[in-house]
Parts: C-alpha cells; sequence; structure tokens
C-alpha cells in the first residue's frame, strides 16, 4: 500500500529579520525530525524594502532556488507562493497584511496580529472577501510542550483551574539601546505589552479560555496597569489580570522591559496541585507537576519534573498547522481561530486604555 502523498506549502517571506529567519530555519528542516510525514515546507520567496537585504536572507537561510525580491507587491503577485509569512515590525502587520489577502495569499502573520484590535476585525473581513486563510503567529499554542499541559489542565486530574500567573520579562538595557529600537519607539508599537505580552496571555487564553468548562466564554472583567519609560513613553512594565467568571478563575499577567524573567515563568494553580513552567515561557522545555495529598491543603506529597524535547526552536509546528489546514481548504484554524486572536487584541486595547498608552497619530491605520 502506498503512503499518502507529502503536501508541500510554499512560503514567500516578507520581512528579513530574525523572527523572520527563526521561522525559516525550522520551516526547513526535515519534517520526519518532529515525526511529521504528511506536510513539508519550502521558500519560494523572500522580500525586504531592499532587495541586497533580501539576497543575504536567502544565502545565509534558503537555497539558491529561493526568489529576492526588493518589494512587498512583487512577492505577494508570485504565482509560485501559497501563503506568506509576515515578520515586519507589528506597527506595520496591518498593512503587510491587508496587500498579501488582497492578492489572494493565505497569510500567518507574527504576533501581536496587529496595533488594535479594529485593524484585525479588518483584516477578518478582507480574509473572507478574498476566501483566504489567515492566522496568527502565537507559536507557543502549537508546541507539543503546550499540548501536554493543557491535556492536563482540559482532563481535571489535577483538580479545578483557579490561577494563571504568567511573565515575560527581558532586560533590554534600555538606557544603552536607542530610541529607535523596537522595544523603545512608539511608532513601531515599542513597550512590553505587544512586544512581550501575547506570551503570558497565551497561557492564560490555553488553559482558561480554551477549558472545557469555560466554553470560549471571554474574560469579563480585565485590570491593567502600566508603568512608562520616561525615555520614549511606552511601557517599561505592565501587569495586568483577567477574571473568567463562568470558570470561577483567574489570569495574572506581566511583562517588562527592565528586568530579566522569574523561574517558574508560569505558575498554573490548581486546587489539588500546581504546575509550574520554567522559562522562557514562549517555548519551555520542561515542566514540574506537584501534587496536594488533598484538595485545597497546600501541602506537596509528590513533585515530577517532565521534560519535552524536539529538534530546532518550535516554529515549525505553527507552520505544519497552516499547510494542512491550507491543504485541507480551511480559512481559519481550529487551535489557534481568529476569535482567539481577537479575544486577545481586544484585551490589549482595554489594557493600553487603562494605561494612557496611546500610539502616535497613523500609526493605527483602522480605529
Amino acid at each position: 500500500m502506498s503512503s499518502p502523498e507529502i503536501f508541500t506549502l510554499r512560503w514567500g517571506i516578507i520581512g528579513a529579520g530574525s523572527i523572520s529567519s527563526s521561522f525559516v530555519k525550522d520551516a526547513l528542516l526535515d519534517p520526519k525530525t518532529r515525526n511529521v510525514t504528511d506536510v513539508q515546507h519550502t521558500i519560494a520567496a523572500v522580500a525586504s524594502r531592499d532587495v541586497k537585504r533580501a539576497q543575504e536572507f536567502i544565502d545565509k537561510y534558503c537555497k539558491p532556488s529561493t526568489v529576492a525580491y526588493g518589494s512587498y507587491e512583487e512577492i505577494v503577485a508570485d504565482k509560485n507562493i501559497d501563503a506568506v509569512y509576515i515578520g515586519t515590525p507589528h506597527t506595520h502587520h496591518y498593512a503587510n497584511a491587508r496587500l498579501a489577502l488582497e492578492a489572494g495569499k493565505n497569510v500567518l502573520c507574527e504576533k501581536p496580529f496587529t496595533s488594535n484590535a479594529a485593524e484585525l476585525r479588518s483584516l477578518i473581513e478582507i480574509a473572507k472577501k478574498h476566501n483566504v486563510f489567515l492566522m496568527e503567529a502565537l507559536w507557543t499554542r502549537f508546541l507539543p510542550i503546550s499540548q501536554e499541559i493543557k491535556k492536563i489542565t482540559d482532563s481535571g486530574e489535577l483538580g479545578d483551574i483557579r490561577v494563571v500567573h504568567a511573565d515575560l520579562s527581558g532586560d533590554f538595557d534600555v538606557d544603552h539601546i536607542p530610541k529607535t529600537h523596537r522595544i523603545l519607539d512608539p511608532q513601531l508599537g515599542g513597550g512590553a505589552l505587544l512586544d512581550l505580552g501575547p506570551y503570558p496571555i497565551i497561557w492564560a487564553m490555553m488553559c482558561l479560555y480554551e477549558h472545557p468548562k469555560n466554553a470560549l466564554v471571554a474574560p469579563d472583567h480585565i485590570a491593567g496597569t502600566m508603568l512608562k519609560t520616561p525615555l520614549t513613553g511606552v511601557d517599561a512594565s505592565t501587569s495586568f489580570s483577567l477574571t473568567f467568571s463562568k470558570l470561577e478563575a483567574q489570569a495574572i499577567l506581566s511583562c517588562s522591559i527592565t528586568l530579566p524573567s522569574p523561574n517558574p515563568a508560569v505558575t498554573i494553580r490548581y486546587r489539588n496541585g500546581n504546575v509550574l513552567i520554567h522559562p522562557p515561557p514562549y517555548a519551555p522545555r520542561s515542566y514540574t507537576v506537584q501534587w496536594f495529598d488533598k484538595p485545597g491543603s497546600g501541602k506537596i506529597v509528590k513533585e515530577e519534573k517532565r521534560e519535552v524535547t524536539w529538534v530546532g526552536g518550535g516554529w515549525h509546528f505553527q507552520a505544519d498547522e497552516v499547510a494542512r489546514c491550507v491543504r485541507d481548504g480551511k480559512k481559519e484554524s481550529d487551535a489557534w481561530s481568529l476569535d482567539k486572536s481577537l479575544v486577545v487584541m481586544n484585551v490589549f486595547d482595554k489594557v493600553r486604555e487603562q494605561g494612557g498608552y496611546k500610539f502616535p497619530e497613523g500609526v493605527e491605520q483602522v480605529v
């Protein structure tokens, strides 16, 4: 009996920076290294505003047959491309994704999806109009370790979930980097929330929003606070809590650009134990499960550290999801659907409003 045919997804890459290189390196790994036998990836073209930079990217990461383009308009017009990956700064995501969608290309767009929820709603309408696939590249959602932890939560084996604590921080040495750096520049949506915040919130989304007992009900209360840097006015540290009343649970989330991440980076607390996720929270390789002697006691009687390994950085799992969706004619992912990204963007909008962080005029292209 012959094996099923392998589906090859032909990618075009918009943006020749470090994020795109991480995606491309993983996408080009042999799928068999992650036990995948039904889909594979090729990089058909790379586009940058500078064609020389696109060619340098290809020389370093791709095959010689990959085409270099010096404009995004050229790459979305290429008929040899099935899907476009967008790895540009996040205040450019809306314009870049819209260009690709209107050209009839399937799109995987880096996180945060857009600058605000209005931009995302616009992209969703454009994707529907042109009947193409659209997904946010929140790769953590597709990691094998995420599936293990989600199974623990959904199964109830540790009892009812009560709190998700999650943090992603990094000391960017803000006093000694240019104010035009992406983390400091408000024109690029700089600050902790949009750059780092997607990773704390993904754990809240997986464990609380997606919990079977929550039934995909958005948080009914959002409370956020920001500490801004006087350097440029972007948020240096942000904390926010989400209340899921249907689940009787909360998420307590934080991010900062002035200190390192804690260990554990994520703590999930249940009535009969805890799950401690070791950093980095965007791609952890280990976690610890703790069991209490009885529900609510807090007395740990058993503890087990578990490691989950894979070849590569982990970006390829989301690429496989896109390939399968495109192959099957799906316009969005079931695992990380557009409504989930919209919940995240609505939370970010609310937290920015509460923190008094307004982007410069013209940054938000839909309001």
